[in-house]
């Protein structure tokens, strides 16, 4: 349908009406059209100017050169070059020395607090309060010590990890069950035991007498003889009510019949020196924290 010259404006028509309105042929603005136009423009420079267009493996670099990765990068620079030399202090003073510095004291706990948040809390919480598996930070009971050095020792080598040295953190629980070192009957007698040492209902009284007996023969060596464990072999205590899988009967059960094997990592290879001393310090003023030996 050809165009129409609308009576009684200056604007053409398209030629199509709809229950007597009609369809405008209105040209947009000259304003609107520049800015589009210049957006255009303005566009096309960005892309050459910034980087933009996405190759195989990376992205066209721009003339200016400007990354916001290296911005970043920039910036982690200048404030390690800026705490060169507090971190520098905090690498070499004693462990034990931190806490007497306000001052530098003041930065291990805040700088711990951040490594923390970003290495830990996805294991132990965002609190430090631990989850089923992984201790909390915040009580009195530890597997591999509580004191400033401890700390500092089980976040250097880990737990369980691939080391030169013999003695790092390496103890294994057997698993009496699976390997048929105890028999059904003995695990059953053992748990029921277990469960009385930290002042629980057992699940049958009446084998606590005989699990008394399959506990010194088979566990005591690691635990104790009275359940208190050994921080030397990483063997928790029995006889308090704080467990890290457990303590119903069910649990306990699995737990002597397949063994438990948990793994922190050596954080020797991802933190520095002085970012493995805040975050023991931060940890070790978390409240369970112990006095050195």
């Amino acid at each position: 349908m050809s165009d129409k010259k609308n009576d009684n404006l200056d604007y053409e028509t398209t030629g199509h009406s709809w229950d007597g309105i009609q369809e405008y042929n209105k040209p947009l603005p000259k304003w609107w059209l520049y800015t589009f136009y210049a957006c255009i423009v303005w566009g096309i420079g960005y892309t050459i100017a910034y980087p933009a267009w996405p190759l195989v493996n990376s992205a066209t670099a721009g003339v200016l050169g400007y990354s916001t990765r290296g911005e970043v990068a920039e910036e982690i620079a200048r404030v390690e070059e800026s705490n060169a030399a507090i971190n520098e202090k905090l690498a070499s003073v004693e462990l034990t020395a931190i806490a007497d510095d306000p001052e530098l004291n003041t930065y291990a706990q805040n700088a711990g607090a951040a490594v923390f948040k970003t290495w830990c809390a996805q294991c132990h919480g965002a609190g430090a309060n631990g989850a089923k598996g992984y201790p909390n930070l915040l009580d009195d009971d530890w597997l591999w010590g509580g004191s400033i050095e401890a700390i500092h020792t089980t976040i250097t080598v880990g737990v369980r990890q691939p080391s030169d040295e013999d003695w790092v953190r390496q103890s294994q629980m057997p698993a009496f069950g699976r390997d048929e070192l105890l028999e059904e009957e003995q695990i059953t007698q053992v748990v029921n035991y277990v469960m009385t040492l930290s002042g629980g209902e057992p699940n049958d009284a009446s084998l606590v007498e005989a699990g008394a007996t399959v506990f010194a023969d088979n566990c005591a060596s690691c635990h104790g003889e009275d359940g208190g464990g050994d921080r030397a072999q990483g063997a928790p205590r029995l006889n308090d009510p704080i467990t890290l899988y457990g303590d119903d009967y069910d649990t306990l059960m699995e737990t002597v019949h397949n063994a438990r094997y948990g793994v922190m990592p050596n954080w020797n290879e991802r933190l520095s020196e002085a970012e493995i001393r805040a975050v023991a310090t931060y940890v070790h003023g978390l409240g369970g924290g112990e006095a050195s030996e």
